[in-house]
């Protein structure tokens, strides 16, 4: 009786071959190719590759991008839950230090001759319509307004349908652990945590640079009477917030501009609030970008920067993040932010971290875009549904494994004296925001 092993010859068996080569360790996942082929742990997530299309972008493509392209466009998919794909594959290259792509000029024959063989030869495919194409000097005017309506001018009723009624889109604050506390209570507990760090009065005058869809803006002029300047690149945002602001009667208070930050005049403001901008400013320029910070408050005025953070050695979001959601897009650790802020003369008083609750943040919008899948889909098609799913499915994992943080940053502008103006105690700045 022969004992010869069968000799493995579909797609998926030369694939995960190949992988495994290129990772430096064994393949996380199980791998299902277009032919019905199987191959990798049989306890593993399902990784689907429905055409030697997806071959062809990883070929020329190899990494995070070219997965990204094959995913959105649907050529390849993971079978079942998305995370736990995606935390399985991170884990495995943490515990097995799997390494990106690194391949040699041997190794990429061997893929084209393996791609040959599999019918997958050829020349790139065109990136997906969903991707980025940005031009022109980084961190330009006009490079910066494109980066900015790629992503947050998608369109209005997207956002409308995946946010909650507050139409924040940044990290909420999880004041209150009772299941009935959902994602706008957090969302209105952040903007009312925003509001009392800033000292916001009756008649206070407050600058929100990337109010986005003006839930700081209308918040603190509606509850606390601020006079608010409200700034954003994006036209639909724009258009958005001044609509808001004729229903709710706050012409009076509330001015909506659309321009670049670097164009902003003036000054004297009692408050500067940005929320989640920063990383979109670049690392040259956060130096100006932070003296401005300095320059538009008034002396023992306050200033919160709410941003995102990131390890040294990965600054930017990812080559996924960055092509398809927040192109030019930089973060840094916190402590480096907090000494920019400090060399342009402000005074860091306080730096609060919401990591956690930026998890339950992009859960909730996550949960929404499934249960209103067909919904997106008929808004913005099936390709940028998928671009969303990958983007929150991932960024929660980010932050919950500690890839990313977030964080609330409260200076002040001191007096030439060095007086701040803060009160002597920050209680009151969390009593009741549980039960708003």
């Amino acid at each position: 009786m022969s004992t010869a092993r069968p000799v493995r010859t579909g797609a998926a068996h030369r694939l995960a071959a190949l992988a495994s080569t290129a990772l430096g360790g064994p393949l996380p996942v199980r791998l299902r190719t277009w032919d019905g082929a199987e191959a990798g742990p049989a306890d593993g997530p399902v990784v689907v590759v429905r055409s030697r299309r997806a071959l062809r972008r990883l070929l020329w493509q190899p990494g995070e991008l070219g997965l990204a392209q094959a995913y959105v466009t649907g050529e390849i998919d993971v079978e079942g839950d998305l995370a736990t794909g995606l935390r399985t594959m991170w884990a495995a290259a943490r515990e097995r230090r799997l390494h990106p792509p690194r391949l040699t000029l041997a190794d990429r024959a061997r893929a084209v001759r393996e791609a040959a063989l599999l019918g997958a030869a050829g020349p790139p495919p065109a990136p997906p319509a969903s991707q980025a194409r940005l031009r022109g000097v980084l961190h330009s005017r006009t490079r910066d307004r494109a980066a900015i309506s790629h992503h947050y001018d998608l369109s209005n009723a997207f956002y409308r349908l995946l946010l909650d009624e507050t139409m924040a889109y940044s990290c909420g604050y999880w004041a209150s652990d009772d299941p009935k506390f959902g994602a706008a209570d957090a969302q209105r507990a952040k903007l009312e945590l925003i509001c009392r760090k800033l000292g916001l009065v009756e008649g206070a005058r407050l600058l929100d640079i990337g109010c986005g869809w003006g839930s700081l803006t209308l918040y603190a002029a509606e509850r606390h009477g601020a006079r608010v300047t409200a700034v954003t690149l994006a036209a639909e945002q724009a258009a958005y917030v001044r609509e808001q602001v004729r229903e709710r009667g706050l012409d009076d208070r509330v001015d909506v501009v659309c321009q670049d930050y670097r164009d902003i005049t003036g000054g004297g403001y009692d408050a500067v609030a940005t929320v989640e901008m920063g990383e979109h400013v670049g690392d040259d320029e956060y130096p100006a970008f932070a003296a401005s910070l300095h320059r538009l408050v008034r002396p023992a005025g306050r200033v919160m920067v709410q941003q995102m953070s990131r390890g040294s050695v990965a600054p930017g979001g990812g080559a996924f993040i960055e092509a398809y959601i927040a192109p030019d897009m930089h973060m840094r650790p916190l402590g480096d932010t907090v000494a920019l802020l400090e060399s342009a003369g402000l005074e860091v008083r306080s730096a609060e971290s919401l990591r956690e609750d930026y998890v339950r943040t992009v859960d909730a919008w996550h949960r929404t875009l499934e249960e209103r899948w067909d919904d997106v889909v008929g808004l913005v098609g099936e390709e940028t549904a998928r671009v969303w799913r990958l983007y929150l499915v991932g960024g929660a994992l980010a932050f919950d494994e500690r890839r990313m943080g977030v964080d609330q940053i409260l200076a002040v502008r001191p007096t030439a004296d060095g007086g701040s103006g803060m009160p002597a105690t920050e209680r009151d700045w969390y009593a009741g925001l549980g039960a708003l």
